[in-house]
């Protein structure tokens, strides 16, 4: 049953990641070096997503953050990466806040596609973010999906 329920958040994800980048929901910003905490947000209706970090190194990279929401505005999505796939910043700290519902599927993956061990980040209703001292300062690609709360008719 969770492997379905899994298998069904996944493809709605796909979907919504999908509908967002046809629908003009993708958009590039920078990601700045210089150990400064930064913030790039995103809006779609009654859903936000934000992107809070801190990183060091390099200069400044171009990443993409898609939004998306199902037809009944039911599931929102937040995708965040690096087109090029490596980064070669040293993410000192990140937390990805989303507004209108709460967390219900999250996956990072650090460099080379390598997904993020489920101890360097911590999941709450709203927010995920590192974990000091187990965040291997590595990021590459971040996934959430939140639901929300309005209830059935």
């Amino acid at each position: 049953m969770a492997a379905a329920v899994l298998s069904a958040v996944l493809l709605l994800c796909l979907t919504n990641h999908i509908r967002a980048e046809a629908g003009g929901n993708t958009e590039e910003f920078d990601v700045q070096p210089g150990g400064l905490e930064h913030t790039y947000t995103k809006q779609l209706g009654d859903f936000s997503c934000s992107f809070h970090y801190a990183a060091q190194g390099g200069t400044n990279e171009k990443w993409h953050m898609s939004v998306g929401v199902d037809e009944e505005s039911r599931y929102f999505s937040c995708s965040i990466w690096r087109p090029l796939g490596t980064s070669y910043l040293f993410f000192m700290k990140f937390k990805v806040e989303v507004s209108g519902g709460n967390i219900e599927f999250f996956e990072a993956y650090s460099q080379a596609d390598k997904p993020l061990k489920k101890s360097e980040y911590v999941i709450k209703d709203t927010t995920v973010s590192d974990v000091p001292g187990s965040f291997s300062s590595s990021l590459s690609k971040l996934t959430i999906m939140a639901r929300s709360p309005h209830a059935e008719l």
